[in-house]
């Protein structure tokens, strides 16, 4: 196993990179749709999924590629991962999501920081956020167990989908909730609305948690445990 500075690394590394793919992406999905919300979403989509499957294929191995506080609180509520640990991961993520954000305003020459003017508020928006972190955190807790090889893809394809079919377009992602309030790019969120997405995302990641465990009870703790043709 790698060690805890070199699994914070690459944390910070794939974090970072997925922020700056959501609002990089973003801004040049706008710059490209001449005003096309449509295209623009299906830009952003696209390319968040694309990262997404590519950091968790190359860093898992190393740091488990969380990149998201609900999906290590969720390790940490199923005990595969310490307190210290656990406290390490949320810093690191939170830090690097607004790194990311920096760097995607960075590299298309706009202010650092610029707070978020998005308004992204109400019961829909609220709902949308606790189904599409309930549907990533429940995809990743149940294919580890029976799918384990297939997650990036399996992550990206729910992502991809969530984007789509939620109000919230899928932030699913407290550090990315909290990153995206500082760009008043096509991924912004209001800095007073963050509060409620991120309770939300809790909600629906523990909600996750459960129904993960209650599904998977009579299962071998491990795939390679399942009797042949399981």
């Amino acid at each position: 196993m790698s060690t805890l500075p070199r699994r914070l690394v690459a944390e910070a590394l794939g974090t970072s990179l997925l922020l700056a793919t959501v609002v990089g992406s973003g801004i040049m999905g706008v710059t490209l749709a001449q005003g096309n919300d449509a295209v623009a979403l299906l830009a952003n989509a696209a390319a968040t999924a694309a990262v997404l499957y590519v950091l968790i294929a190359v860093l898992g191995p190393i740091s488990g590629a969380h990149f998201n506080p609900a999906v290590t609180l969720a390790m940490r509520m199923q005990r595969q991962i310490g307190t210290r640990e656990t406290l390490c991961y949320v810093c690191v993520q939170c830090i690097a999501a607004v790194l990311g954000v920096l760097l995607a305003h960075a590299m298309f020459e706009q202010g650092l920081v610029q707070p978020g003017v998005r308004a992204r508020t109400g019961a829909a928006q609220w709902l949308s956020e606790a189904v599409a972190t309930f549907g990533l955190v429940l995809t990743i807790l149940v294919g580890v167990r029976v799918r384990a090889a297939a997650i990036p893809a399996l992550v990206a394809g729910w992502i991809l989908a969530a984007y789509w079919f939620t109000a919230s377009t899928s932030f699913a992602n407290p550090a990315v909730t909290m990153a995206r309030a500082i760009t008043r790019s096509f991924a912004g969120i209001r800095p007073q609305d963050v509060p409620a997405f991120v309770a939300a995302q809790c909600v629906g990641a523990m909600l996750a948690v459960w129904v993960a465990a209650w599904l998977l009870a009579d299962r071998p703790a491990r795939p390679e445990d399942e009797p042949p043709g399981s």
